[in-house]
């Protein structure tokens, strides 16, 4: 897992040969203009999801993992409180994994919490657990999904 702001974003371009691009999306783009969805950035190796919602409590959040995309999940509004867990120490699943969609689901509590604000990104790989979208209010962020491979 990763924190950082995009002004720091360059210093994590060569740990994968998607990043460079998708940094230079977030940068580039008129973020706050897109609608809520999933926008093409290149095909299905490197996409963007704009979400808009209210937060959840943390009670309310579920970790989660993906084993084919890498999340960089940018927050445009608001402050999100993310949580994070090794997902070699998950032990509590509530779903099987969907390949589908790329995601499974655990009941654990996360390890720790990270309270992100408007500018700041997070980045979990596919051995990162995370719970996001907690908040008292809304949240507005993008979420750049890398294909691992």
């Amino acid at each position: 897992m990763i924190l950082a702001t995009l002004a720091e974003a360059d210093r994590y371009a060569a740990l994968h040969p998607w990043f460079a691009h998708a940094f230079d999306f977030l940068r580039s783009t008129d973020l706050l203009a897109l609608p809520v969805g999933r926008h093409a950035i290149d095909g299905d190796a490197l996409f963007v999801i704009i979400e808009n919602c209210p937060g959840r409590t943390r009670a309310e959040a579920k970790l989660e993992c993906h084993r084919r995309y890498i999340d960089i999940q940018l927050v445009l509004e608001g402050v999100d409180e993310m949580g994070w867990k090794p997902l070699a120490q998950c032990v509590d699943p509530v779903t099987d994994y969907d390949a589908v969609r790329d995601i499974r689901f655990f009941d654990d509590a996360p390890a720790s919490w990270i309270a992100a604000p408007a500018g700041v990104f997070c980045m979990f790989f596919p051995d990162d657990a995370h719970a996001p979208l907690v908040s008292a209010g809304t949240i507005r962020k993008a979420v750049v999904k890398v294909a691992v491979a």
